[in-house]
C-alpha cells in the first residue's frame, strides 16, 4: 500500500514529480463489418501459397465438366473385365 502512495501525489491521481505515468490501455473496435470471416481476408496475392493459385482452388469449380461429343468419339472402348484380368496377370507376372 505504501508503495502506491509514494507512486502518485497525495489524492490527486497524478503521478508525483519524477515518476513516469503508468501506460494505460482502451478497447479498440473490431474492423469487422459483419459475421463472415471472409469479409477480413485481402484477395489473393500472386506468389503468395496455394491459395492465390486458381489452378489449385478446386473447390471454387461450379458445375461437372461435361466433354464435347467430339472429344467422346474419340476415346476407345472400355476393355472387359476378361480383357483387364488378363492385362493385370501380365503385369504381375513381368516382375
Amino acid at each position: 500500500m505504501s508503495g502506491t502512495s509514494n507512486k502518485l501525489n497525495k489524492g490527486s491521481g497524478q503521478p508525483a514529480e519524477g515518476q513516469q505515468a503508468e501506460q494505460r490501455f482502451g478497447i479498440l473496435p473490431h474492423p469487422a463489418k459483419t459475421n463472415n470471416p471472409a469479409d477480413l481476408a485481402d484477395p489473393p496475392q500472386p506468389g503468395a501459397g496455394l491459395n492465390s493459385k486458381p489452378e489449385f482452388q478446386a473447390f471454387h469449380a461450379r458445375e461437372p465438366h461435361l466433354p464435347s461429343q467430339e472429344l467422346l468419339n474419340k476415346l476407345e472402348a472400355p476393355l472387359s473385365r476378361e480383357e483387364l484380368r488378363k492385362r493385370a496377370e501380365e503385369l504381375n507376372n513381368s516382375t
